[in-house]
């Protein structure tokens, strides 16, 4: 081990010093149009004004203070969440793994506390990734994820991705729950058609289960509407989010109606930084943004003007790519080539983007991205593509 730091990432030959609007600068000067926007987490790009406002005025009164005591910071962003969404009662959290955590815990405590402690199995399906703790790994059950992990936490039942009979078929007396992204991002951005998303919502209200969402990296405006659930106009009983809600501050948060989250009494569970003044004041300051239907109707419009060239381009270049997918701002590039030869293509092209899982090419750019940028990245990505050409 020649670094100090635990190599569990096959880091890129890139140092970026600054951050400005969607713009990533490497210490050697170059600016890097960020398609990648920390993985979707930098919702409203870097070193916005508003956020380093509400993050300075925050960090001169107080940090943090242990969930013993008050946290108005927290109650104010609890609230606005309650108002926007089917949710009765939000717990902060400091990502979406630990929003993971408590989802299958709150799943699992809803049937102890009915008296029905068999009842603890998770239907969950193919492709999704929920995070890397060890009920992460368990729910999305992938050789890539669990391989040397074991024993795995049980009681999960991985099912096809949309496979309702299949999802039918697996419920049975020990169901408490399903777990499903709406739209899969290190699955390689897979759009869960809203008739699948309405019939397992319709799966689990005849059969008295839970539903939870993932929406770690499809929430928070990336698809259009607050979350990606609202298209489809169906409800979840417990939802993950993380990632753009804190805008580049660690925050996530679990989101639930008072029934399934009526077993999460006092001493049930817990986070030390999870909620804090300073991530919620900056979580609250993003929300007023992006909640705003002016914002997120311009993420829909942004949209189409990214999707129409991005289709082109793959007709333009029939040997590099398969297909686009994806939707709002979450979009990807089925490629034909190694995904990493592409993506090594497009940091020549001095273009920001991230893999995914069936050769996918992910393209998650701030949602205040200018019409000026999407043409500038449509054009550094056609650059790539023949960088590429050059080499089949």
């Amino acid at each position: 081990m020649t670094s100090s730091i635990l190599p569990t990432y096959s880091r890129a030959p890139l140092t970026f010093v600054k951050g400005e609007g969607s713009w990533l600068i490497e210490q050697d000067g170059r600016r890097f149009l960020d398609f990648g926007a920390g993985i979707a987490v930098n919702a409203l790009g870097h070193a916005h004004p508003a956020l380093v406002s509400a993050l300075n005025e925050q960090a001169q009164n107080l940090w943090h203070v242990s969930n013993l005591y008050q946290i108005p910071q927290q109650q104010n962003l609890a609230d606005r969440l309650v108002d926007l969404t089917f949710a009765d009662t939000v717990f902060f959290t400091n990502s979406g793994t630990e929003s993971c955590e408590l989802a299958i815990k709150m799943a699992r405590k809803y049937w102890y506390d009915k008296g029905a402690e068999d009842r603890f199995e998770i239907i969950a399906f193919d492709g999704s990734f929920h995070g890397r703790s060890s009920a992460g790994i368990a729910a999305a059950g992938s050789e890539k994820l669990t391989k040397g992990f074991g024993p795995l936490l049980p009681g999960f039942v991985h099912l096809d991705w949309a496979d309702h009979e299949a999802a039918a078929a697996a419920i049975s007396q020990k169901t408490a729950a399903m777990i499903v992204e709406p739209l899969q991002g290190e699955g390689g951005i897979r759009l869960l058609p809203d008739a699948c998303l309405k019939e397992l919502r319709r799966l689990c209200d005849d059969h008295g289960i839970l539903l939870i969402l993932d929406e770690v990296q499809c929430g928070m405006g990336r698809t259009g509407k607050l979350f990606a659930h609202e298209w489809a106009g169906i409800e979840p009983d417990i939802m993950m989010v993380a990632k753009g809600i804190g805008g580049g501050f660690p925050l996530g948060a679990v989101l639930a109606t008072e029934n399934a989250a009526s077993g999460m009494t006092a001493g049930t569970h817990g986070s030390t930084y999870g909620g804090n003044p300073l991530a919620c004041a900056v979580g609250c300051t993003v929300i007023d943004h992006i909640a705003e239907e002016a914002f997120l109707e311009g993420v829909q419009r942004k949209s189409g003007l990214l999707r129409q060239p991005l289709e082109s381009l793959v007709a333009a270049h029939p040997d590099i790519f398969q297909e686009v997918r994806g939707s709002g701002l979450m979009l990807g590039l089925k490629c034909k080539i190694p995904n990493s030869d592409f993506l090594k293509a497009c940091y020549d092209a001095e273009l920001i983007t991230v893999p995914a899982a069936d050769n996918v090419i992910r393209l998650l750019p701030p949602l205040n991205l200018s019409e000026k940028e999407i043409s500038a990245a449509v054009a550094r990505l056609d650059k790539a593509a023949k960088a590429c050409e050059t080499c089949v």
